[in-house]
């Protein structure tokens, strides 16, 4: 198996920096989004994105070289600080096969379980691990899917 067919997994967060209400907040996730799915289409990079006014959670995964790209473009987007990688691991399947990126926790009936996680961690991802940041975009993301 040559080095890009070895799937590779990211999971990192992030503090938010984007600055006005929540209209501005759901116009820059928006593009976020729309850019990130025709980037990652191309780049045969999967994953999900929960997001709160306060933080970013994100899984990456694909190619190492694609990951590594899509890292390192995060990382100088001044909408993100405190940039923090949790894992950067090989992987025998993707997490999000579906989704060139999936952004979770976005509807209303998302709140009740979003609450929970708040309540537990705090969503303060720097308190919460790898998998638990991925198990709850994971899951999130199977929600949506139906």
């Amino acid at each position: 198996m040559n080095e890009t067919e070895i799937l590779h997994r990211l999971v990192y967060y992030s503090r938010n920096e984007v600055e006005g209400g929540a209209d501005a907040l759901d116009a820059v996730i928006d593009q976020i989004l729309a850019v990130s799915q025709r980037n990652n289409t191309e780049a045969d990079v999967t994953g999900a994105l929960l997001f709160n006014t306060g933080c970013f959670g994100q899984a990456l995964e694909g190619p190492r070289r694609a990951v590594e790209a899509t890292f390192e473009r995060i990382q100088r987007d001044t909408r993100h600080s405190d940039v923090t990688l949790l894992a950067f691991e090989t992987t025998t399947t993707r997490a999000f096969p579906n989704w060139s990126m999936g952004y979770v926790g976005a509807k209303p009936a998302d709140a009740d379980r979003f609450g929970g996680i708040a309540q537990t961690s705090g969503f303060d991802p720097s308190r919460m691990t790898a998998d638990r940041l991925l198990q709850t975009l994971h899951g999130l993301a199977m929600e949506e899917e139906g």
